[in-house]
């Protein structure tokens, strides 16, 4: 692995990128010590460039989204509730604002991942031992610093959920760290073809070798843990994304057996016979039982995705413009089905009906606007083939990519499922936009990588 701290390009928030390195490694199991370093590197970055901070036209953007998201609290069916789901957005538009500051350059993306992807392997490793080495209980160290609850056979049962509270959470934290991973470690099969590009001081902290050897076991692990979610949503979004990959690097052998094998699968599960029944006894029950639902039968209607979103629609039509209030779906569901279901399974519905679509439509206008931004800018950078022709270019470039998959299948989870209520995912969803816009921001301004 990478030295756990590196160098930021601007020495006077070195303090700032240390903490937040040291965040990142410890949010998987400690989300506590996670945030409280983060908070620092927050704090810390946004007294020193508050100008630059609030210069930003995005920035203001989201200073007025924080406003109103304010001021429907206050028109809220439940005005307690609301005020409490202010703050799984408020203070991420802080860190946002803070954390695309701090981060200037793709070796700075690639440190994160480096990091990202090696946090990774003890969720993974306590995923294994819940579903097959019986690990079970409630674990806690000075209250809140550590405090895991492993139910013995995952949450669902069957479901692997580690240090999650469910498996759906575990399920996007790992197409985060997969997607990045993965990232990684077809960059370092690309150096391993370059080797005469590596540096001195590349050479001395660790070999390419070695970082392949470890970066496969972590994707293979990464993996098998996915899949053991059970999550379909993970499944789809994580073999897009290779999917993506494959395409980007022009593996197109990669895209005919991708195809042959999601096809076979599908065709397993809704395609006509008498092929479907030839491929089921071949493709393993897991997979085709849980596309097609057999697995969870007999649902009660209000449990299933589609009554929840257009319940969430009806609200929205109901109060259009302010919502009912932040956290305020659960109640009303619940009031009216007799159904805890905590969000409505869709991001974009839950802010709707919530907030309103004036503030849902400037929310997406916001990241929109990151998202198309930075595709054009790899546009650009891909078109300046002089530029590109060098190994260290090109892999910059990927690293940026990388993030923008990763950031885009996250996006994607959200309209099946609602995962910010875990702070941990929270947090990695900012990073990854922030981490995006921190880039491109900086290489707009006509700043030299250093």
């Amino acid at each position: 692995m990478k030295n756990l701290l590196s160098p930021c390009p601007n020495p006077r928030l070195q303090a700032s990128w240390n903490a937040t390195q040291l965040g990142l490694l410890c949010l998987p199991l400690s989300p506590f010590l996670g945030a409280v370093c983060l908070g620092l590197a927050m704090i810390d970055t946004s007294r020193q460039q508050l100008d630059k901070i609030t210069r930003r036209p995005l920035n203001q953007g989201f200073a007025i989204l924080a406003g109103w998201l304010v001021i429907t609290a206050f028109f809220a069916y439940d005005k307690g509730a609301a005020l409490i789901g202010l703050f799984n957005f408020l203070p991420f538009f802080i860190l946002f604002a803070a954390l695309s500051t701090l981060i200037q350059t793709p070796a700075q993306l690639r440190q994160i991942a480096w990091i990202i992807a090696s946090a990774s392997l003890p969720v993974v490793i306590i995923g294994y031992g819940q579903l097959f080495w019986g690990w079970a209980g409630h674990l806690t160290f000075l209250w809140i610093v550590i405090d895991w609850q492993l139910m013995p056979t995952g949450n669902p049962p069957g479901r692997m959920a580690s240090v999650f509270q469910y498996a759906n959470l575990l399920a996007i934290y790992l197409i985060i760290t997969f997607i990045l991973t993965l990232g990684l470690w077809i960059e370092t099969c690309q150096t391993l073809q370059h080797k005469n590009f590596l540096s001195a001081e590349e050479k001395k902290l660790i070999t390419p070798s070695l970082r392949l050897a470890f970066l496969s076991l972590t994707v293979v692990s990464q993996t098998l843990a996915l899949i053991l979610t059970n999550s379909r949503n993970a499944w789809g979004i994580a073999a897009l994304a290779c999917l993506v990959f494959a395409i980007y690097l022009q593996w197109y052998w990669f895209v005919s057996i991708f195809v042959s094998i999601s096809g076979s699968v599908f065709w397993s599960a809704f395609g006509p016979n008498p092929l479907r029944q030839w491929l089921r006894t071949i493709i393993p029950p897991y997979f085709w039982q849980r596309l097609t639902d057999e697995l969870y039968p007999n649902r009660p209607l209000a449990t299933l995705r589609t009554s929840q979103w257009q319940f969430a629609w009806n609200m929205t039509l109901a109060k259009p413009l302010m919502g009912w209030g932040l956290r305020n779906f659960n109640p009303i569901y619940q009031a009216k089905t007799g159904e805890w279901l905590g969000h409505p399974h869709n991001l974009f519905l839950m802010l709707s009906s919530e907030s309103g679509i004036p503030a849902t439509l400037l929310f997406c206008g916001l990241v929109g606007w990151i998202l198309a931004k930075t595709i054009l800018f790899l546009r650009n950078w891909a078109q300046e083939s002089l530029e590109l022709k060098a190994l260290a270019s090109r892999q910059d470039h990927f690293i940026l990519f990388t993030y923008l998959v990763a950031f885009f299948a996250c996006t994607l989870f959200h309209f099946f499922d609602v995962p910010l209520f875990d702070l941990r995912i929270n947090v990695m969803g900012w990073l990854l936009l922030s981490a995006i816009w921190g880039i491109v921001e900086h290489k707009n301004a006509n700043i030299p990588y250093r």
